[in-house]
């Protein structure tokens, strides 16, 4: 690669050549580092200069996890860099193609072809988890190899670290849907058995050329049949079939962990299969969403109607996001719908993931009081809700609590305005983390109305489960 005589170099150092893919944040280009004579990997996120946005941020996270884990079978993140308002995330260069590439291109893969490639993910998991680190969207597109057999694990842009609020403020349920493990499908937390389920549905896919779950244009319904139906199972996984079966239980806790995937793959299935871990304290996951996750909706799936909401009443709605989580549509009629709600009131603290710790092992139940947020996360919390309201109204509609959904008016209330609202910039923001507020001026486009700018302060409140939500909001000027 010869850098172009005359070209722009992004922070007087990278210089770019050909795209050669694109990611969850948009395109990959080849570039080179001209200070170190060596090809990398250089992606443009962020699209507003000058401002924050969810791409920016993901950036951002990406490049301190990347930097946290230190790792041979990860994508290193060298660099990022600002440039002329433009940001641009620097990363190592992997020559090779995706095991998704090397499915479509070769067809199922035999236990023997495919468990190198899925031990050195496993051991790169592992180590993440170790480290405090959830990737949260394990697939095969998002595992790198290279022509002599080498993995790398890329993207981990919505990887979760501990203690890390404003990851809750995304409002959709994070990770691919055909592999994304139950519990996270139904709107809580993921953990390290979470990527251990997505390891399996992904060796699933290696060993039978498809993905466990069709996706389609039905997400909703493919979610549901992940979150409310049996895993499926493969015809012949050979060796690998007792790591598929443990890693795809829709109980977390009877997963193994994901050191134990690991030296299981590496061993070649000589070695004993590790031991299923013993129950936790309550029955094996049923899907039954607690107060803090899934919202259970009326609506039958396949049906695009809804109940009749409030009529809207005035004001611009609420502004903020709980954790984004992507309703679970529940139920067939007013019967199941009504046994459901009965099951959420019987089992509010029954948390199936309780006494489960982030590498999949059981642990002992307790309850720890969520630590209070700082201002930064408060700040990151706010910006997030804004983009997020803009782009996804329902999703800032389930930032708000629930008396201050009612008095926006409902959905409709806040679609009302929301939903007319785009190009949000985010001019400044400060946080009072004792009184829990945060006041932020802003400007956006307003249909019918042009170029607004508000000043606003929000009065928050912080869930049990460390997740801040929106409690009151106002408009200041």
């Amino acid at each position: 690669m010869r850098r172009r005589r005359g070209a722009h170099l992004i922070g007087g150092r990278y210089s770019l050549d050909r795209e050669i893919g694109r990611g969850g944040m948009g395109a990959v280009w080849l570039g080179r580092d001209e200070v170190l004579g060596r090809a990398v990997a250089i992606k443009k996120v962020g699209a507003m200069p000058g401002g924050t946005s969810p791409d920016l941020v993901r950036a951002e996270r990406e490049a301190r996890i990347a930097a946290r884990l230190n790792h041979p079978h990860v994508v290193a993140v060298f660099d990022l860099v600002r440039d002329n308002g433009e940001n641009w995330l620097v990363m190592e260069y992997v020559e090779g193609r995706t095991l998704a590439e090397r499915i479509s291109a070769r067809g199922p893969m035999t236990p023997a072809e495919a468990a190198p490639i899925l031990a050195q993910a496993a051991e790169a998991l592992s180590a993440a988890h170790e480290a405090g680190v959830v990737h949260r969207d394990v697939k095969p597109s998002n595992i790198l190899v290279s022509d002599d057999g080498h993995v790398k694990l890329s993207d981990f842009g919505i990887a979760r670290a501990e203690a890390d609020a404003s990851l809750t403020a995304t409002g959709l349920v994070t990770g691919s849907p055909a592999y994304i493990a139950p519990e996270v499908a139904s709107g809580r937390t993921a953990s390290g058995a979470s990527d251990v389920w997505s390891l399996g549905a992904t060796a699933f896919h290696a060993l039978s050329g498809r993905p466990p779950y069709e996706v389609s244009d039905n997400v909703l319904g493919t979610l549901y049949r992940i979150v409310h139906e049996e895993p499926p199972r493969l015809d012949d996984g050979g060796w690998l079939a007792p790591f598929v079966n443990s890693a795809m239980t829709r109980d977390p806790a009877q997963r193994w962990s994901m050191a134990d995937v690991a030296a299981y793959l590496r061993a070649e299935g000589r070695d004993p299969a590790p031991p299923t871990p013993p129950p936790g304290p309550v029955p094996a996951y049923s899907g039954a969403a607690d107060e803090h996750s899934t919202q259970v909706l009326s609506m039958v799936p396949g049906q695009d109607h809804e109940p009749s909401p409030p009529p809207p009443v005035g004001g611009d709605g609420g502004r903020s996001r709980r954790r984004m989580v992507l309703p679970l549509v529940v139920g067939a009629c007013g019967l199941v719908l009504a046994v459901m709600i009965g099951l959420l009131l019987l089992n509010n603290d029954d948390d199936p993931s309780a006494g489960v710790a982030d590498d999949g092992s059981s642990s002992p139940s307790q309850t720890t009081p969520p630590a209070q947020p700082d201002a930064e996360m408060i700040e990151n919390f706010a910006t997030d809700y804004l983009t997020t309201a803009a782009a996804d109204p329902r999703a800032g509609y389930a930032m708000l609590t629930p008396a201050f959904q009612a008095e926006s008016g409902g959905l409709p209330g806040y679609e009302g305005f929301w939903g007319r609202v785009s190009n949000v910039r985010v001019d400044d923001v400060q946080a009072d983390p004792e009184a829990l507020t945060v006041r932020y001026t802003y400007t956006y486009d307003l249909a019918a109305a042009g170029v607004q700018t508000d000043t606003v302060e929000l009065q928050l409140v912080q869930g049990d489960d460390g997740d801040l939500l929106i409690a009151e909001d106002v408009t200041l000027g």
